[in-house]
């Protein structure tokens, strides 16, 4: 069997509390979920039994770099990753920096670690040290009936699952089907870009609890509480809603992103608790990756990443993307609204009955005419035409006036500006004209 142990980082005093540490150990377990269904809480540590995945990840080597860089990734930086034939051996390894538990025999390697790398030995260092016991294999070599008699079963048991004589039960981890998860503040909270440290937690579990179920979500709220002191007219909760341009479950990105977000955000009043709601959980297929190694290109940025971060920063209507939508009149086949927009099936676009042109005039140029034939820089040659367009009779524009049209469309050609793309206003009489439309490039 190929078990690795998986050592959290430390948590530090003044900053981690008990449940602070069991949320980061909460959500290493739901992020190994990815690699193998077989994953446990051990003691402080995780276990996971990899041996039906090492095909799948490429072999052992490339399984456990993927795993130490992907947690760092995920925000979730290990202080110690070891591997060995049992769970409680590789916990052991870990603890004491070994990572290799495979390439050669346990017992002897096993022999040579300090009392301190299993727990259940560690509990009698003081009765063993004056027996003259420093390392596992000199306790191992103590006479097993007085062990039994003198120390707790526990000792000898733990010893033995360590090397393989007993086999480990364990409780295997599942994903919940739904995310919900909260924290408690350490202190009262009174400027909203200061929550990001302790929210940064609650999205290495979303994130890994993302990982677990190979899903990414498109939108996701954090809730806090606000503190029972505060003023009468302020609410007792406050909530920030935010969307992703692309399905994701990218902790860097999201980390960003909310930074960006808790900036332009001011609190009605101290907080002392936040949680993390996951609103529109999508399936994420991952991507195949290359067999060429990665450009410098590819290292940066991607650029629907810069684009959101962008679009928070600056506001929603400074970053826009352009729409086609199905409608004759040419001004009104592509549409701009604040990127990255609404999301729309992709439907097949109709083809013109004329080739259209490349440039469009905003507004549209009248043109002088000459026995009712438009003029520009002299006289013009018709090619083709006329193609009717009447619509919009059921739309009003900006300013009140109806944008119902009624044109004839040309293409004519001039000897100075080339081909163009020409209307003659029919409708009301008293508006009809020639317009410049389009140039061809």
């Amino acid at each position: 069997m190929h078990w690795l142990a998986l050592l959290g980082r430390s948590p530090s005093p003044e900053d981690d509390s008990e449940a602070q540490a069991a949320a980061r150990q909460q959500a290493l377990a739901w992020w190994a979920l990815q690699f193998s269904p077989r994953v446990a809480r051990l003691e402080e540590a995780i276990v996971l039994e990899v041996q039906g995945s090492l095909r799948l990840f490429g072999g052992a080597a490339r399984l456990h770099e993927r795993i130490w860089r992907g947690a760092k990734q995920a925000g979730l930086a290990l202080a110690g990753i070891a591997w060995a034939p049992t769970a409680l051996g590789a916990l052991a390894l870990a603890r004491s920096g070994v990572c290799d538990g495979l390439s050669q025999p346990l017992t002897p390697l096993l022999d040579t670690l300090p009392l301190h790398t299993l727990s259940a030995v560690q509990a009698h260092a003081p009765m063993l040290a004056r027996l003259g016991c420093r390392t596992l294999g000199e306790v191992r070599r103590l006479p097993r009936a007085a062990s039994a008699r003198r120390f707790d079963p526990a000792m000898l048991l733990a010893l033995d699952r360590a090397h393989g004589h007993i086999a480990l039960a364990h409780q295997w981890e599942i994903a919940p089907e739904t995310f919900a998860a909260r924290l408690e503040l350490p202190q009262r909270v009174e400027h909203a870009p200061v929550l990001l440290h302790h929210a940064q937690l609650l999205l290495a579990q979303l994130c890994a609890w993302l990982a677990a179920r190979h899903a990414g979500l498109r939108a996701l709220t954090l809730h806090w509480q606000h503190d029972a002191m505060r003023a009468r007219d302020v609410d007792a909760r406050g909530s920030l809603h935010w969307r992703t341009a692309e399905t994701t479950r990218d902790f860097g990105h999201l980390s960003r992103l909310l930074s960006e977000h808790l900036a332009r955000t001011e609190l009605a009043a101290p907080v002392d608790e936040i949680s993390l709601s996951a609103d529109e959980v999508m399936p994420l297929t991952e991507d195949t990756l290359s067999l060429l190694p990665q450009s410098p290109d590819q290292a940066r940025e991607p650029l629907q990443q810069l684009l959101e971060r962008i679009s928070v920063r600056l506001g929603a209507d400074k970053v826009r993307v352009g729409r086609l939508q199905e409608d004759h009149r040419p001004e009104q086949m592509q549409c701009w609204e604040a990127w990255p927009g609404t999301p729309r099936p992709r439907t097949p676009a109709r083809v013109a009955a004329y080739p259209q042109p490349s440039w469009l005039l905003d507004p549209p140029l009248r043109l002088d005419s000459r026995a009712d034939q438009p003029l520009y820089w002299g006289p013009l040659h018709r090619i083709a035409g006329p193609q009717r367009v009447e619509e919009g009779w059921w739309q009003a524009r900006d300013d009140g006036s109806n944008a119902h049209v009624q044109r004839d469309y040309y293409v004519y050609r001039s000897e100075q500006a080339g081909l163009l793309w020409v209307f003659h206003q029919r409708l009301p009489a008293d508006e009809g004209a020639w317009f410049l439309h389009g140039v061809y490039a």
